[in-house]
């Protein structure tokens, strides 16, 4: 069940769901690791509310010269398109910000089969790394999804 899926992490510029400014996905496939991709994305009018960059340190200094997500949805698609997708609190957030920004842009949404990781453990991403051991750099894309795909493989392996 579910072997090849692709972890996904978003963070976001503001409150707007459609604000992502970094994208982190990592592809597993038969439980292995086999592709990992941190992309910076300048979000629209490259407009940042000060508590999120509290949170992930992201400026819109750093994201200045970055392309926007419509530039750079071409990479990213493949690793979403009629995959298996997991994220940890995925319905709540990542695939609500990956179906905003694509109807920000006019982009069609593709289909996937979503799973959320704290729907799976009941309990927040740095709690569940802890208690597994798992690395973790809390609000950057790519750790936050590697975190999850080592998460849902501990889930895949206990069925």
């Amino acid at each position: 069940m579910h072997k090849s899926f692709t972890a996904i992490d978003f963070e976001t510029a503001q409150g707007k769901r459609y604000s992502i400014c970094q994208v982190g996905l990592v592809r597993v496939e038969n439980q292995i690791i086999t592709a990992q991709l941190s992309i910076l994305v300048q979000p629209p009018g490259n407009y940042y509310w000060n508590n999120f960059i509290d949170m992930h340190g992201i400026t819109p200094e750093i994201t200045a010269n970055e392309p926007t997500f419509d530039a750079v949805w071409k990479q990213i698609e493949p690793f979403i398109k009629n995959q298996n997708v997991v994220a940890h609190n995925g319905f709540a957030f990542d695939f609500q910000c990956l179906k905003q920004t694509l109807e920000y842009y006019g982009l069609s949404n593709p289909e996937f089969t979503g799973h959320c990781t704290y729907r799976i453990f009941g309990a927040n991403l740095a709690s569940l790394c802890g208690e597994y051991n798992i690395p973790l750099n809390h609000h950057d894309a790519l750790s936050d999804a590697m975190a999850c795909a080592q998460l849902f493989k501990i889930h895949l392996q206990k069925q």
